[in-house]
């Protein structure tokens, strides 16, 4: 009971103004923690801003280098196909020039042999009008010769007595006028007599055929 009364004997010492004094004191504290509450939250919320910004001004450079990236990879890519592409030509035009270079070796060394061919052929039919001579040697070495031109797909060019001369299998070595053949069926004239017998490779012409052709005169 004896503190109750002293409470309140304080309570009765407080003027009105003294407590409105004390409640404009207690109003500015709380007024002053609240601005200094809200500054920090702004200044909480400017500092996660800007975080928020930086983070994604670093997401947006690492995508544009990521997407750099990318570009240059596939830069990179094409690059390397354009080059695997570029030494697979190369690669085959060195084997195609490799091949021609072979193959023309090859042809020109058949010529070579075909010449002796021929020259045996010839030999051996001298020698065959000779009843003393035998011939069966030559015959034999002329045979294996043969099948030497038949493995390499060496043909002779048949058949061409009475048929239009063609500069690109034939070789016209001399021209006999005669106003007999038929200049429309024969504008070029008829082969009449083979002088050397030509040959194919494969299908090109490796020794064109030397004739003599007739032909209309103008």
């Amino acid at each position: 009971m004896s503190e109750d009364k002293e409470l309140d004997e304080t309570t009765d010492d407080i003027s009105d103004k003294e407590f409105e004094d004390l409640q404009n004191a207690y109003d500015k504290v709380m007024k002053s923690k609240i601005e200094r509450d809200q500054e920090r939250a702004e200044n909480d919320s400017n500092r996660i801003e800007t975080k928020v910004e930086k983070d994604q001004e670093q997401a947006n450079n690492d995508s544009g280098r990521i997407e750099t990236l990318e570009n240059e990879k596939s830069d990179l890519k094409d690059k390397m196909l354009r080059l695997q592409a570029d030494n697979q030509n190369l690669l085959r035009q060195k084997e195609k020039q490799m091949n021609n270079e072979i193959n023309k070796n090859k042809y020109d060394l058949l010529k070579e042999f075909i010449i002796i061919y021929e020259n045996l052929i010839r030999a051996e039919n001298s020698f065959s009008k000779n009843d003393n001579v035998d011939t069966s040697g030559i015959e034999l070495i002329r045979k294996d010769m043969e099948k030497i031109l038949s493995k390499n797909n060496i043909t002779p060019i048949d058949d061409i007595i009475g048929k239009p001369f063609d500069s690109q299998i034939h070789d016209g070595v001399s021209v006999v006028y005669d106003d007999s053949v038929d200049d429309e069926a024969f504008p070029n004239g008829i082969i009449t007599e083979e002088v050397s017998k030509g040959y194919y490779a494969e299908k090109r012409i490796l020794k064109p055929s030397k004739v003599i052709v007739s032909k209309k005169k103008n």
